[in-house]
């Protein structure tokens, strides 16, 4: 069981689709590499409810390249709040490890399900944002961040997400962040949270049956689906920057909602309850 050429290629265009979008639009490409990867893994025969898991777990260790790599780049800026992010960053790794740990457990009907309507969620949330004033200071509350992390933490585990869509509008709404320490700080954090989903998804992977024959598979995360997308991600989320002010961004921004809207129903059903065969 291995992924074939067609899957190879699939995975490199996802990956500088994705990429490039990142660094454009400024948001994270889970929503499109999960149900891609989900899509492969069902096709070489791994069962639904394995797969979905796989492509969570595979999906939290492609976040940590990307997250680090735009760390480097605003921390050069001055714009993490170093505190901040190891305080939030440390609860919500054990948050994520917890979810992760706890999605293993799911159905994982239950978790395409979750996962639809957080994408639905984050979908009508970018068609509607409005860029928040923010005239306070940030809140320099440790136990106020813990608070708020544990929980992002623990989603970001069990639907095997970044968690920037949920700890940027927490940090700009609830802590009083300025939105580009938000954005910076949020990424740092997302170091932490994407290696504790890592390991959740890892060790409680291993003695899973139906993986033992994919090949450079560790527990739910295959190496191979993860070396291909951020090897291409990461790169192309640094062009994607650049190119930012030179594309009609507002235009892509609406495409890019509409791709995440159909990725939110695929992933809840409802075409196939419609009959509608896309």
């Amino acid at each position: 069981m291995a992924l074939t050429l067609p899957h190879i290629i699939t995975l490199l265009a996802t990956g500088i689709g994705v990429g490039f979008t990142s660094g454009l639009l400024g948001v994270g490409g889970c929503f499109i590499m999960t149900p891609i990867q989900y899509m492969i893994f069902t096709n070489i025969g791994i069962p639904s409810d394995v797969a979905i898991k796989l492509a969570f777990g595979t999906n939290l260790l492609v976040v940590l390249p990307t997250a680090i790599s735009g760390t480097w780049r605003h921390n050069k800026k001055g714009a993490v709040w170093w505190k901040a992010a190891i305080v939030m960053g440390s609860c919500g790794l054990m948050g994520a490890f917890g979810g992760a740990t706890l999605a293993t457990y799911l159905p994982g009907q239950w978790l395409k399900i979750a996962f639809g309507v957080v994408v639905l969620a984050v979908g009508i949330r970018m068609l509607t944002a409005r860029p928040p004033k923010i005239e306070h200071e940030p809140k320099d509350n440790p136990w106020l961040w813990v608070a708020w992390a544990v929980p992002v933490g623990i989603i970001t585990g069990i639907i095997g997400i970044g968690g920037g869509v949920l700890m940027v509008p927490v940090m700009v709404l609830a802590l009083k962040f300025k939105m580009h320490n938000a954005v910076a700080t949020s990424l740092a954090t997302m170091i932490f949270t994407s290696i504790g989903g890592v390991i959740g998804y890892i060790i409680n992977g291993l003695s899973v049956p139906e993986l033992k024959d994919l090949a450079y598979t560790i527990g739910y995360v295959n190496l191979t689906s993860w070396f291909l997308l951020a090897a291409t991600s990461v790169g192309m989320a640094q062009l994607g920057a650049v190119m930012s002010h030179k594309l009609p961004a507002k235009q892509l921004r609406y495409i890019f909602i509409v791709i995440i809207f159909y990725v939110g129903l695929k992933m809840l059903g409802v075409f196939n309850w419609l009959g509608w065969p896309i």
